[in-house]
């Protein structure tokens, strides 16, 4: 694997299985033979029942080598080269920030992944997050999953909402789905759950906006510590109102491709306001 080559590599894989250990435990075999990390998992069962979804990233290409439409393809075949002849032979489109196939070959996917359905190959150009230090810990694929951390209720003890979190962001892309993944793997690192709830298209960008679920704490401490998370300089200082607090992060100048801003918000929900419900 190549570090800092400009041009990263998601490997999304569905899985039939029970639950989100289970289903890292089934793309270990993988993750030792392509390196990388474990992004993000989540369960995918309201599109496909039973099914659960990994994303594995890891850098592509070769140092200071141009992120266009021919470099984003030969990314993509390169890794499909790694995987063994049986693979070259699949389709490679290209829209750039990115270029994408599909492997959803029973025969083929046996080989990757026991009770794979299929697998989505991705190469990008640009980091998730320009000059902010972002970066998932890698997951050691000798180690166990851990156990899933308990979800918390949305009202606490005394029956008050709790603050929710919410995550906003800016991707430089023409297509809704070239914001979704850094969105997602964003998304990752601050919670277990969390719901597309809109998106909106504001050329050279689009905008997702994710729902990241109730936390513990004033809205202030919560945006505060998914600031520390998220790590990196250029945070905006912390707004605080009544019920809300939120901070801001943008690239300068924008990026030709990539996350451009990102914003962090607590808010306290109003007792009997309707949830926002996730975007189509």
């Amino acid at each position: 694997m190549v570090e800092n080559s400009g041009l990263e590599l998601l490997i999304t894989v569905v899985v039939g299985a029970d639950d989100d250990r289970s289903a890292r435990d089934a793309c270990r075999g993988l993750l030792r033979r392509v390196g990388g990390r474990i992004v993000e998992s989540g369960d995918c069962s309201d599109e496909e029942p039973g099914c659960w979804s990994v994303t594995i990233g890891r850098s592509a290409g070769e140092p200071g080598e141009s992120p266009g439409p021919a470099a984003l393809a030969r990314a993509v075949r390169n890794f499909l080269r790694e995987l063994g002849p049986g693979y070259t032979g699949l389709r490679v489109a290209c829209e750039p920030p990115t270029a994408w196939t599909v492997l959803d070959e029973p025969e083929l996917l046996a080989d990757l992944v026991a009770g794979g359905e299929r697998v989505l190959v991705e190469a990008w150009a640009g980091s998730v997050l320009p000059g902010a230090g972002f970066g998932p810990a890698a997951d050691d694929p000798d180690e166990p999953a851990p156990e899933p951390e308990p979800v918390l209720d949305a009202l606490d003890e005394h029956g008050r909402p709790r603050p929710r979190l919410e995550l906003l962001v800016d991707v430089v892309t023409e297509r809704k789905s070239g914001a979704e993944w850094p969105a997602r793997a964003l998304a990752s690192r601050l919670s277990r759950t969390s719901t597309i709830v809109d998106w909106t298209e504001r050329p050279p960008m689009v905008r997702i906006v994710l729902d990241l679920g109730p936390a513990l704490g004033e809205p202030a401490d919560i945006v505060r510590d998914a600031v520390r998370v998220l790590g990196g300089g250029g945070w905006s200082r912390l707004q605080v109102r009544e019920r809300s607090a939120n901070s801001r992060w943008s690239a300068a100048p924008t990026p030709p491709s990539g996350i451009a801003a990102v914003e962090l918000s607590a808010v306290v929900p109003v007792p009997g306001a309707a949830e926002r419900q996730p975007a189509g």
